[in-house]
């Protein structure tokens, strides 16, 4: 077992704690975790707990903004053929939906999407997505999620007569593409104030300035939401400032009417109870991931876009069939990853790992690489072959820049895109070894020690008899919760165990506990008897390390301790 690292985060100041406590009516407790989340006044606490729309900020703020609008707006008026261009995976295929179901309803006919299929184009905008435009006459892609990146591809369709409007959030290139308009808050030269949209956000801004322009009511927007808070789930960004409120809005639509299509998914996921972040990310996001993976993104999109009862939950049904093979894939590859490393005293010394293997089926590394992290906790790169090349998905550490560091690889690379913590690259196949000692050169240069070993961020440490019914339905309106604004995580020290514990399928643990004055409070922890069943049999007291939820068993409801980890004192 790798001893995982307890990192306490920053206090608030005593002023805020007190000033939060007394304003607002709440215990120390609750008033430490709003201070840790930026909120220290009491009209900073009124926005935090009631998110608004009208928070939002004018999309306008968005550089290129008003010439993506004009050109849009030329479009509809000379009845253009439009064609929505978007990725395969959920914030792209969220963004197609939402972009495409939104014009098409409203707005404009004369408009198809487009997804690339993964093996035959790739990711981003394919040389036979925009020959596929100009042959059939489009004169405009809206690209969503894709394209930031893609200078050679939109040159080429500008000389066809084909213009572009980019919608992206990933990270630019040294040259932006010559696009009628590049709408990416990482742009260097944009002054929108918010930088952590997902490429659906940034497609849904686009139409919020279109209805504002054109006088139309921008509540036909909010029914999308559903789609928005998806991409925002699934796509792992800041659930904080305009995510935050998307995510809210976009949760309340999921939560009392959803569209056709994510209703069939909820049902045929088995999803039971309020929606929230964390039952989009892993019971939503693999679903509509595994279309794209198994076959092509288009059933997702066709499901998203469904307005009829019995075939979307025909289509939920197909995808989730799509994500049983997925999840078969993906366990016999990532048991054949960890026994490459096992096998090999170099490996299980690196601090990376970079595997290829050209049999591994191209849609499931990105999850291969996480299950490797899983077991050893460092940067990770699956390869495979693709079209004669190696294409590969990289995924982090906390704390460590993934892209970077590939960026520094690059003289080895034929392209690569993507973020702080996932990236995706492709190089040649003679190029991998000396691409796999650069990355571990570079890697091992830049990450810290303390990085290699997995990493908790705890909250406060948590008294046991401070949870009651009020603390926890005001932690709750906190809410959504996701990166930075984490659900929050307690430890609570010198803790008893009330009786023996108890074995869960032979792998998981639970067992009532205790501090003095406090009542008994049952513990589950998942995949933890190996580590701790034996221990917890010798010592009389522990820290634990825990979320709460709420239980509920034949009609009544009890505090649960989801656990963490545990350390003996």
């Amino acid at each position: 077992m790798v001893e995982k690292r307890w990192n306490y985060k920053k206090l608030p100041s005593s002023e805020i704690v007190d000033t939060l406590s007394k304003e607002l009516g709440v215990s120390y407790e609750i008033a430490t975790l709003l201070g840790q989340r930026g909120v220290g006044t009491f009209d900073e606490a009124k926005h935090f707990f009631r998110p608004s729309l009208s928070d939002l900020y004018d999309p306008f703020l968005m550089a290129d903004m008003t010439v993506a609008v004009e050109r849009l707006s030329k479009a509809v008026e000379q009845n253009e053929k439009i064609l929505i261009y978007g990725d395969y995976d959920v914030d792209g295929t969220t963004s197609v939906a939402m972009f495409y179901g939104f014009l098409q309803k409203y707005i404009h006919q004369n408009i198809e999407f487009y997804i690339p299929d993964r093996y035959a184009e790739g990711y981003g905008v394919s040389q036979k997505g925009i020959e596929y435009a100009a042959e059939n006459g489009f004169a405009l892609i809206v690209s969503l999620d894709c394209g930031i990146k893609s200078v050679d591809k939109v040159a080429w369709a500008k000389e066809h007569a084909v213009d572009f409007i980019i919608c992206d959030h990933h990270r630019p290139g040294d040259e932006l593409p010559d696009a009628v308009a590049v709408l990416d808050p990482k742009r260097e030269d944009c002054q929108y104030p918010f930088k952590e949209l997902t490429g659906c956000g940034v497609g849904f801004k686009l139409l919020q300035a279109y209805c504002q322009v054109k006088d139309i009511d921008v509540n036909l927007l909010l029914p999308y939401l559903d789609l928005v808070v998806t991409s925002i789930s699934c796509d792992i960004v800041p659930i904080v400032g305009e995510n935050r409120v998307l995510a809210f809005y976009g949760l309340q639509q999921l939560n009392t009417n959803p569209r056709t299509g994510l209703k069939a998914l909820i049902k045929s996921a088995s999803l039971e109870g309020k929606m929230d972040i964390t039952k989009v990310v892993f019971g939503l996001g693999p679903r509509i991931n595994a279309a794209g993976r198994i076959r092509h993104a288009y059933d997702a999109v066709d499901l998203m876009l469904s307005e009829d009862e019995q075939k979307a939950e025909e289509f939920a049904r197909v995808i989730g069939q799509h994500n049983t093979d997925r999840k078969g894939l993906d366990s016999s590859i990532t048991a054949e990853a960890l026994e490459m490393i096992a096998q090999n005293s170099d490996l299980v010394a690196a601090k990376s790992t970079v595997l290829f293997n050209e049999a591994w089926h191209k849609g499931v590394i990105g999850i291969v690489a996480s299950r490797c992290i899983e077991k050893y906790h460092r940067p990770t790169i699956i390869l495979t072959e693709s079209h004669g090349n190696a294409a590969g998905s990289a995924r982090s550490v906390p704390g460590f820049d993934v892209y970077d560091a590939i960026e520094e690889c690059s003289e080895h690379l034929i392209q690569f895109g993507g973020h702080t913590f996932a990236a995706g690259l492709t190089l040649e196949l003679n190029q991998i070894d000396n691409f796999k000692r650069k990355f571990e050169e570079v890697v091992s240069r830049k990450i810290l020690q303390e990085q290699l070993s997995p990493l908790i961020e705890i909250d406060l440490a948590l008294p046991l008899s401070a949870i009651t019914d009020k603390f926890h339905r005001i932690m709750s309106q906190m809410s959504p919760f996701g990166p930075q604004n984490m659900t929050p995580v307690f430890v609570s020290h010198k803790v008893q165990l009330y009786g023996a514990p108890i074995k869960m399928k032979e792998k998981h643990l639970k067992f009532q506990a205790f501090q003095e004055g406090s009542a008994a409070f049952t513990c589950v922890g998942f995949g933890m008897v190996e580590d701790f069943f034996d221990k917890l049999l010798e010592v009389q007291t522990c820290s634990i390390c825990y979320t709460i939820e709420i239980n509920e068993w034949q009609g009544k409801k009890s505090f649960q301790l989801m656990l963490k980890d545990i350390k003996f004192e």
